[in-house]
């Protein structure tokens, strides 16, 4: 006779989930290559890397670049801004699926 496994609950599962999205924001992302992108490459080899110029809106902002405006230690601003966009997407796509559920569970 065999022991019937019991499986995580849902919340325990959102949970790890959660913590191991903020550790790859907040630590591992510290160890990511710090080459351009592709585009930045490709701008770079063709040689009109030094024309493009900043986005009016979102050069001012607190977290533009992948840093945290105010913080000086580089590791620990790079940390705060992968967290705070974990976060903010983790918020609204957390929205997102509530108001979907909603929909479909409605009576008609």
């Amino acid at each position: 006779m065999s022991a019937r496994r019991k499986s995580p609950s849902r919340r325990a599962v959102l949970l790890v989930g959660l913590v191991v999205a903020l550790v790859l924001a907040g630590f591992v992302s510290f160890y990511a290559s710090s080459h351009p992108d592709g585009l930045e490459y490709v701008a770079g080899d063709k040689g009109f890397l030094d024309t493009a110029d900043d986005h009016k809106s979102s050069a001012d902002s607190p977290m533009a670049d992948y840093t945290t405006k105010g913080v000086d230690n580089p590791r620990l601003s790079g940390a705060l801004a992968g967290i705070t966009g974990t976060v903010l997407v983790l918020v609204i796509a957390g929205g997102v699926a509530l108001v979907v559920r909603r929909r479909t569970h409605a009576p008609d």
